[in-house]
């Protein structure tokens, strides 16, 4: 479903919805909440969780966190990283590197088990990456540097470089890459994995009921049950959150945050991430294949405003590239964003070609912040004579069908635990999801050099100099890098927030 906003009509109600929250939160959360909701969930020993309806569940073409989520709770990865980004065992429990740098040794755990009672072996791990490399998937573009992968001693995987890559074990943690028994069929619609959980029913549309599984090599899940209850619209999760329907909500916007975090009836918790929001144009095309027009939108943005309106503190400035301050040593703090002058973004565009300016049609995902996001662009950008119709996309059938061929549109980047991710997935050339379409020899020669060189200071300028490329002549405007959010009822605990949200593990929440 696509709806058409004005930025003056949409800000208005937007606005005095969370008004009305914000405000009253403390009383009016407290009123609207269900004890009786609350005691039966720990009563019964279910945990429900508020998520987007998932678009799909085929792990190639997964990608929003409710999609994730579910991935993550029924399947295992290889490996996974923790909030810090530190590379954390799970169906392989430890790894070596030979001292070439080429050759990874990875043990698969012998205490794993399938959901039907088989045992988890080397030969699902190949199966798993043959499956993604057959179809080409996003997955297979990550391990390019891949020479062979076979079956070692025991139940050992073996996967040999061409060339040296000091991030690779980082592309395996992925969030598509979850392990599939070998031979598995209809998957997105059957689901035998190996995780903490088990599903018992999955009704389109309306939630998943998963139980806890009794056999995994993890230890047996606190909860008996974890249900994901979904919802078409985020501000009806966040409904549902307040009158004790579900126990909490991972994606929401910042005022409700700030709504939830001053009452007692929950617990709230936010981390910074390297998950970041974007405005970005087509740059195979006209009109953002001009770098003049490139550089208007740049100049016709006021970063910092957008941070403090749009995400009220929380996070930190963006300067149009994937690499923020959660990177170190990696961001290039000295850059400076082009200070906001519409009037020089005008003359840009007549310039370019464009003496009237531009009208555009901006595609947004409608939920969390993005709405907020756009009318904030669409306001400043205006008087540069960039005029553009916002059209609301439903959030996860926008990722499936739309996202890579539209002209102008705002896109969600998830927290991600290197910089290199990003790069290989969004803006190499021949990247998978390079949603704008840009090519840019010396940014693909960069892009290459940092994921091969074991350098740490050559690797750190090739990030520096990518970084200026894109905020000088990029296809990207990055106002800012968001906060995770979680909200819990208060009676709900054990649950540690991940970077990337569809990546929290709820095997170890409890309940009372």
């Amino acid at each position: 479903m696509k709806k058409q906003i004005t930025a003056s009509a949409s800000e208005l109600s937007r606005r005095d919805f969370l008004q009305v929250f914000a405000a009253g939160a403390a009383t009016a959360v407290g009123t609207i909440a269900s004890p009786l909701a609350n005691i039966a969930g720990a009563q019964d020993n279910a945990l429900r969780i508020a998520w987007l309806t998932p678009a799909t569940l085929d792990p190639r073409s997964a990608s929003g966190d409710s999609e994730i989520a579910i991935l993550n709770a029924l399947y295992d990865y290889l490996i996974e990283t923790d909030a810090a980004a530190n590379l954390v065992p799970r169906l392989a429990s430890s790894w070596d590197l030979s001292d070439d740098g080429l050759t990874y040794t990875l043990q698969i755990r012998e205490d794993a088990t399938w959901h039907d009672g088989s045992p988890v072996t080397v030969d699902d791990a190949l199966w798993t990456i043959q499956w993604h490399q057959d179809s080409e998937s996003t997955v297979a573009s990550l391990l390019t540097s891949v020479e062979s992968i076979e079956a070692g001693e025991g139940n050992t995987l073996v996967i040999t470089l061409g060339e040296p890559n000091p991030d690779f074990l980082y592309n395996l943690t992925d969030n598509k890459f979850v392990i599939l028994k070998s031979g598995a069929e209809n998957i997105g619609e059957a689901f035998n994995g190996s995780g903490p959980f088990r599903l018992d029913e999955m009704i389109p549309g309306d939630r998943a009921i998963m139980s806890a599984n009794a056999d995994y090599w993890g230890g047996t899940p606190a909860i008996e049950r974890l249900e994901f209850i979904f919802f078409d619209d985020q501000q009806a999760g966040i409904a549902a959150v307040q009158g004790g329907t579900v126990d909490g909500i991972m994606r929401l916007d910042n005022s409700s945050f700030l709504g939830f975090s001053a009452d007692v009836n929950f617990n709230t918790s936010d981390i910074p991430t390297s998950g970041h929001h974007l405005a970005r144009l087509r740059a195979d095309r006209a009109p953002g294949d001009d770098v003049r027009v490139r550089q208007a939108f740049k100049l016709a943005t006021d970063r910092d405003a957008i941070w403090e309106r749009v995400q009220l503190g929380f996070g930190a400035v963006g300067k149009d590239s994937p690499i923020g301050p959660a990177f170190g040593q990696y961001f290039l703090a000295e850059a400076e964003a082009p200070p906001r002058d519409p009037a020089a973004a005008a003359a840009l565009l007549a310039e370019a070609g464009y003496p009237d300016g531009l009208d555009m049609t901006l595609h947004v995902p409608n939920s969390g912040a993005w709405p907020d996001l756009a009318i904030a662009f669409a306001a400043q950008w205006e008087e540069a004579g960039i005029r553009v119709e916002i059209q609301l996309e439903d959030e996860n059938s926008y990722w499936v069908e739309d996202w890579m061929q539209v002209d102008l549109g705002v896109t969600g980047w998830g927290a991600r635990p290197i910089p290199q991710l990003y790069l290989d997935l969004a803006y190499h050339s021949e990247a998978p999801w390079n949603e704008s379409h840009y090519s840019d020899a010396r940014v693909d020669e960069l892009i290459e050099l940092a994921r091969a060189s074991l350098d740490q200071a050559e690797r750190t300028a090739a990030y520096k100099e990518i970084q200026q490329i894109l905020l000088d002549s990029g296809p990207v405007v990055v106002p800012y890098f968001f906060a995770q959010f979680m909200v819990l009822a208060s009676h709900v605990s054990g649950v540690g927030l991940h970077p990337f949200a569809g990546r929290t593990n709820f095997g170890g929440a409890s309940l009372g």
